[in-house]
């Protein structure tokens, strides 16, 4: 027994030294610096991150709160993936002037299109503040505790000096048990540049999400603006291009396999110290329930918008965003199978539990309260998805919270004011009658698939598609939550104003409608049988993850932890890499524009090319962006650990010049937010010389290339 928990224990360090020399998502104050220079890197810790003079840190952002961008350019510009200034570009778009299909450069500065609400926020200073936040709290458990912490942030943020601009943003790491704050500015300024047709931006589309090899120049470029002082400031003609402290060098050096390369960005979330059982949950009940409904739901858009044009630009920034989840579920449940996850990590509790037998008590009490979750858990996952994507039950839900607030007097002008501006949002990219189809499908999912006690009386008439198909036609046509009928001579389409102008009267026609209904009935009994039920044993679990990532960190003393993604600023470091992700597959490291010429299928949704793209590579019009081959590099692959948020990300060579922009994950190495391995996770970039390549020969946009700095 002894010899065998030995080997376990061996195996395991070796297998975490390896993973261990590629993965993590580093705090940029604490970086595993030794490390990244035994692979490679030339620059110091200090070039990253310095709170003293300009460094790597002064060049990087999040982008409007979910991606990350890199400025390139003295003069504020800004580098992020396509799918990023997606919405952005979408909001410029119409059938006439078709942005997404046709691309977009401006001339000059004064061609740049504002983006209202679009925000960047540059990290300044980031502080271990754990001291502050764990303060008397010794003793305290569950509501008693958060409550303290909750009011030791508020204190910490309330002794902070701050320009109007700034923010403090407090994160707990290691599940709790460390606390960061970091300091935030924030510009409000944000707009579009320039951004190739979806044809190149979006190249391979839905087929080619999550997986490798790729030819997507997944690229587009915004500028950021500031007012005279050089300070963040709310959009004004007035305002001139931000001046950043730093700006990234942007290489066209041939990159090679085995290159160090580190990503700098957001990363938004990953739970890399979950118990066994929490990743068998995972892989058998909850992403299964959520692949299911999107299938439906993507399915049944795709339809529509592959035969009507004004419903794919409508439907475009929807669709991809429900598509990316479903693909990485699909692909993650793959990739934990395949891994051996759930073995590996049983491996290493028999490791932990052998330098510490009080684990094993642990792992016994997550083991009872996972699968006390696990039918609530289920129920939820179908409930949530359900509502996200039947977008009627989303309005339907909307307009319950609003109607529980009027009838408890809670509602003045300005709460009737953002709403209506909420709403507005919602309808201008919805079409009722579409969703009306969704809905009936995925009541009816949600009906078959969920156990008996967690439905609601009568449910069980939505069982069958085609009935429900034509219910729900019906009723969506008279109702003003679909926008199908008028309320006070008005639509939410037509005249929103006057659909609000008298509340009582809109709120008693609401209540009687049935969706409004069946969303409430849904809503009342998933509450009543399942949420608080789900919350607090979620509540449990959470409080023991945090005991058992501290007993996992003194026990096992030769590992080096890193703290969970949670959309906070990170490093990561690895190698460009190629990959053998199956049995007889082996994929190269690098694709070329070659491939993507060997995939055009004209007209295509999804494959098409832009046929000035086509001249160029035909008469191999290259300029100075081919490599020693004599080809057009396009994308590439290394061991980086990335996650979502991570989109946008500059991919940074040894001495800190931008060398690709990061922007998927290889499909079998989607598992990495759980389970990362070396083995088969790979992190997918575009490469800076097939974005210059687009900006100069394709776009002509060499005023652009006038601000970078290329480093030849």
């Amino acid at each position: 027994m002894l010899r065998k928990t030995l080997v376990i224990a061996s195996l395991f360090q070796a297998a975490t030294f390896f993973s261990q020399q590629y993965g993590g998502m580093w705090i940029p104050t604490e970086i595993n610096e030794k490390e990244m220079k035994s692979l490679g890197m030339k620059i110091e810790a200090k070039d990253i991150w310095n709170t003293e003079k300009p460094s790597i840190k002064d060049a990087v952002v999040q982008f409007n709160r979910g991606c990350t961008g890199e400025i390139i350019s003295p003069k504020g510009l800004l580098l992020t993936n396509h799918h990023c200034g997606y919405s952005a570009i979408q909001s410029h778009s119409t059938v006439e002037n078709d942005l997404l299909s046709n691309g977009f450069w401006a001339k000059n500065n004064q061609g740049e299109l504002t983006n209202p609400g679009m925000v960047v926020d540059f990290v300044t200073d980031i502080k271990d503040v754990t001291s502050e936040i764990l303060a008397n709290t010794s003793g305290l458990t569950d509501k008693e505790l958060n409550k303290k912490i909750e009011e030791n942030i508020a204190e910490y943020r309330k002794s902070q000096k701050l320009e109007n601009y700034q923010s403090i943003l407090v994160k707990s790491m290691f599940a709790g048990n460390k606390y960061y704050a970091f300091t935030v500015e924030t510009f409000k300024d944000i707009r579009l540049v320039g951004a190739p047709p979806q044809s190149i931006g979006k190249f391979g589309s839905d087929t080619d999400n999550w997986v490798w090899p790729r030819h997507t120049g997944d690229f587009s470029i915004f500028r950021v603006y500031a007012d005279k002082n050089n300070k963040p400031a709310e959009y004004s003609p007035e305002n001139v291009p931000f001046t950043p402290k730093h700006y990234l060098p942007i290489s066209v050096k041939d990159i090679k396999e085995n290159d160090f390369t580190f990503v700098f960005g957001f990363p938004g979330r990953t739970n890399e110290y979950l118990p066994s059982i929490a990743i068998e949950k995972i892989v058998t009940d909850t992403n299964p329930a959520r692949i299911e409904v999107r299938d439906i739901a993507l399915k049944t858009l795709d339809e529509k918008m592959r035969a009507d044009d004004a419903t794919r630009i409508k439907y475009a920034s929807k669709y991809a965003s429900v598509a990316n989840y479903w693909k990485k579920w699909i692909g993650e449940t793959k990739g934990l199978k395949k891994s051996n996850a759930v073995v590996k990590k049983q491996e290493y509790e028999t490791f932990l539990a052998s330098k510490n037998p009080e684990i094993k008590n642990t792992l016994a009490e997550f083991n009872s309260l996972y699968n006390q979750q696990a039918p609530y858990a289920l129920n939820n996952a179908y409930y949530t998805e359900v509502l996200r994507n039947a977008e009627t039950l989303t309005l339907a839900n909307l307009f319950n919270g609003f109607i529980n607030s009027y009838e408890a007097g809670k509602i003045d002008d300005r709460a009737v004011k953002n709403f209506k501006n909420r709403l507005s949002g919602i309808y201008k990219d919805y079409d009722g009658e579409l969703d009306a189809k969704v809905m009936a499908k995925l009541l009816a999912l949600y009906t078959n698939k969920t156990q008996a006690e967690f439905l609601p009386e009568g449910f069980n008439q939505y069982k069958d598609v085609n009935q429900n198909l034509q219910v729900f036609e019906n009723w969506s046509k008279n109702s003003v939550i679909s926008g199908r009928n008028s309320i006070n001579g008005a639509t939410v389409y037509t005249d929103i104003d006057k659909v609000f102008s008298n509340l009582p009267e809109l709120v008693k026609t609401i209540k009687a409608d049935p969706i409004y209904q069946t969303l409430t009935k849904m809503k009342e009994t998933y509450i009543a049988k399942a949420d608080s039920q789900y919350s607090t044993l979620q509540d449990k679990i959470d409080a023991l993850q945090k005991k058992y990532l501290a007993q996992m960190m003194t026990a096992d003393q030769d590992r080096k932890f890193f703290p969970d993604a949670n959309s906070t600023l990170r490093v990561t470091y690895g190698k460009v890499k190629g990959s053998t992700p199956q049995d007889a597959i082996t994929y190269h490291y690098e694709t070329t524009l070659d491939g993507a010429i060997e995939k055009y299928v004209p007209g295509d949704y999804e494959f098409d090319l832009p046929k000035k793209l086509i001249e160029l590579y035909n008469n191999k019009d290259y300029g100075t962006y081919k490599n020693a081959a004599g080809k057009i590099p396009l994308a590439f692959t290394a061991t980086n650990h990335t996650t979502g948020g991570n989109s946008g990300s500059p991919a940074l060579d040894a001495n800190g010049n931008l060398i690709g922009l990061n922007f998927d994950r290889q499909w079998e190495g989607t598992m990495s937010d759980i389970n990362y391995d070396p083995k088969f996770s790979r992190n997918i970039m575009v490469q800076t010389k097939y974005i210059l390549f687009i900006i100069d020969k394709f776009a002509n946009a060499k005023w652009l290339l006038d601000e970078m700095k290329i480093v030849k």
